[in-house]
């Protein structure tokens, strides 16, 4: 597959815009600050008293999968997972200001660097303890999976899956993953925005449940989904905002990038997961360069990424695979 100089551009807004909407929603995160007549802020501050700038747990996540598709440019195989799983290990033994119940509950259990396989046999028990984990969790790490697939929709959603099911078991998670992660692909691709791209991924009972939940996300005012540490609120909430942001005429990417995003955050709740959620789909169709340059001079974390960082890994993930 040729990738365009665009297309490129989308790809690594797919995780720029993510990092950005997280480090811009932290601040405000249940409550924790109110947005002001200006808008959203990138304040800092938040559950995890974050530098201004600083991205939280959710793209720290998307970031192991990120460096894990630069290095192997694949995420499907058992290697490439265990090599996810010892990433957010790496994190988490970092001690990490704050991070997910559930994500916590598991690396506890773990212990140091678990393969994959131990990873998602905890996920798995835990599970069955408390028949719950259909967190936002791993929805809101998936603006990488895509990359380094590209040129095959199939290899995309079993990735989405697989990384998924690393931590999340329930199957509507690994579902809106799926959804989620092709429809970055085709805004890399077509650049549209186009979230019933990836139900023929999916089982025709879930494929009917799931276009159910996205047109009730496009009737339905964003404040609507408030319960979005529910990955399926948290899905509908993203693309609620997304969707009902007016575009400016003439497209004017970075204003409708801005105003998703604000949308987004303004719903309250777990803002900085609902607008890294809506922020990977957002770059991924308006692109790198449609991030507003102050965010990006601000934008940093961890392991000791900045913005450049994380444009740099994105090329590596999306191009080592294909056939420049």
């Amino acid at each position: 597959m040729l990738l365009s100089l665009d297309q490129l551009d989308r790809a690594c807004g797919a995780v720029l815009a993510s990092a950005a909407g997280d480090a811009l929603g932290a601040a405000y995160e249940f409550g924790c600050a109110t947005v002001g007549p200006n808008g959203p802020q990138m304040l800092g501050g938040g559950l995890g008293n974050f530098a201004p700038g600083e991205w939280t747990d959710d793209t720290s996540m998307a970031v192991g999968i990120l460096r894990v598709a630069a290095a192997r440019h694949e995420l499907t195989s058992d290697a490439a997972l265990t090599d996810i799983a010892r990433q957010w290990s790496t994190w988490y033994d970092g001690n990490p200001p704050d991070i997910g119940i559930q994500t916590r509950t598991i690396f506890s259990r773990t212990g140091s660097q678990p393969t994959a396989t131990e990873l998602r046999d905890t996920a798995y028990a835990l599970h069955g303890e408390t028949g719950r984990t259909a967190g936002n969790g791993s929805l809101m790490r998936t603006a990488a999976v895509a990359l380094p697939h590209l040129d095959d929709a199939d290899t995309v959603a079993a990735a989405a899956r697989a990384i998924s099911e690393l931590t999340h078991t329930d199957a509507r998670a690994g579902e809106a993953c799926v959804l989620w992660s092709l429809a970055i692909r085709h805004a890399i691709l077509e650049a549209e925005l186009d979230l019933r791209a990836g139900l023929p991924w999916l089982e025709d009972d879930a494929r009917a449940w799931w276009l159910a939940r996205i047109e009730e996300a496009g009737a339905s005012g964003p404040g609507r989904f408030t319960q979005n540490a529910w990955v399926v609120e948290a899905f509908q909430a993203a693309w609620s905002a997304i969707v009902h942001t007016p575009t400016p005429p003439g497209g004017m990417p970075t204003a409708h990038l801005r105003g998703s995003l604000a949308t987004a955050i303004a719903i309250g709740h777990d803002t900085d997961t609902v607008a890294a959620i809506a922020g990977a789909l957002l770059g991924a169709r308006w692109g790198a360069s449609a991030v507003p340059n102050e965010w990006r001079r601000m934008l940093h974390g961890w392991p000791g990424l900045d913005a450049e960082d994380l444009v740099e890994l994105a090329t590596r993930a999306t191009l080592g695979g294909l056939d420049r």
